[in-house]
């Protein structure tokens, strides 16, 4: 593992960019800021090794940015309606950031903490933090890690810990966008997209809040079951699309979490670079980078909309307040764990 700097954050604390190789020349970069997945790159059909996900060149530039890149979300990722819960017939008053809800927690969340190094070896980091009720008005204080690991095969395993000293939620994920052409390549409209998902969650208007309805894919736009260009129907007159401008959607895996398994493949024709994602997670969020406006990424890269998709493994959307929903809340005193991986490879 190699350390270096990645400069101050708004609070004029030392933040630390840790550097990992594997044998066949893969490389993961991530921050301690918002335990960060700042870098990935991995072999193209050439053998070139192309970079894969969106992101800064410091802290300071994940802190003037609101896209989330590579980030751990959490206590709650994705959205709460209202920004209201009521856990054990309590009600709690969230942060409500977005059109009158709760995203990925509000302005405290994980992706602006600097998390501590609690361990690491040649080829995985393990993040802590402390996220008090104080924080971001969860209730319980929440002991969390997250761990990434570089395999030899180009693949990275995130996993996830969490406890609390009272029943909570526990929703975390990561924020990666994904360009399989580069992080420099621009839209990714042209690069193919598998979801093993036979349902989604329709959300009622632009506030992107689930009606509770679990909805069929077939024959609609949304279906991604056969692997298709991401762009071939973004642009579709669905109802679904047009509150979202585009796809922003959680995609039903399971009925709860548990076992690992496949929740997409993506691949790009130009490179020959492809992904596998897999997961424990019940759920997993397919963003199209609809809103990423214009930005400088890393290296002085353009970033513009659909630059990057986001595969999200989590909870469905305001699982606490969808009594149909799998529930995201776990008892006082429990362990909770998840996975999802991210391999690489080429076709």
């Amino acid at each position: 593992m190699q350390t270096v700097s990645f400069g101050k954050n708004r609070n004029g604390e030392e933040t630390s960019l840790y550097i990992f190789e594997n044998s066949n020349h893969g490389v993961m970069k991530v921050s301690d800021h918002g335990a960060t997945l700042v870098s990935l790159l991995v072999p193209d059909r050439e053998g070139a090794m192309r970079d894969v996900v969106l992101g800064y060149d410091t802290a300071a530039e994940y802190e003037s940015h609101t896209c989330y890149f590579g980030a751990t979300v959490g206590r709650n990722g994705n959205r709460i309606d209202s920004a209201k819960v009521v856990i054990e017939g309590r009600e709690y008053q969230l942060a409500a950031n977005q059109s009158g809800h709760n995203l990925h927690s509000g302005p405290n969340g994980f992706e602006g903490v600097l998390w501590k190094v609690k361990a690491h070896t040649d080829n995985s980091i393990t993040f802590y933090h402390l996220s008090t009720e104080e924080e971001q008005g969860f209730p319980g204080n929440l002991e969390v890690e997250v761990t990434y690991t570089l395999t030899e095969e180009h693949g990275v395993e995130i996993s996830y810990q969490g406890k609390a000293d009272k029943t909570t939620i526990m929703n975390f994920t990561n924020h990666s966008y994904f360009n399989l052409g580069g992080h420099d390549s621009g839209s990714v409209e042209n690069q193919e997209l598998q979801i093993l998902a036979e349902a989604y969650t329709p959300v009622r208007d632009r506030g992107a809040i689930p009606t509770g309805e679990v909805a069929p894919v077939a024959g609609t736009p949304m279906d991604f079951r056969t692997r298709k260009v991401i762009g071939r129907d973004i642009g579709a007159e669905f109802e679904q699309i047009a509150f979202a401008g585009g796809f922003d959607h959680n995609y039903v895996l399971s009925e709860a979490p548990g076992e690992m398994k496949v929740m997409a493949r993506a691949c790009c024709k130009e490179t020959g670079i492809a992904m596998e994602a897999s997961t424990e997670c019940c759920g997993v969020q397919f963003y199209a980078g609809n809103f990423i406006g214009d930005q400088t990424g890393k290296g002085g890269a353009a970033y513009c909309d659909r630059c990057g998709f986001c595969l999200e493994a989590q909870f469905y959307p305001d699982a606490v307040n969808q009594k149909n929903f799998p529930s995201s809340l776990v008892p006082a005193g429990e362990i909770f764990t998840t996975k999802t991986i991210y391999r690489f490879y080429t076709e």
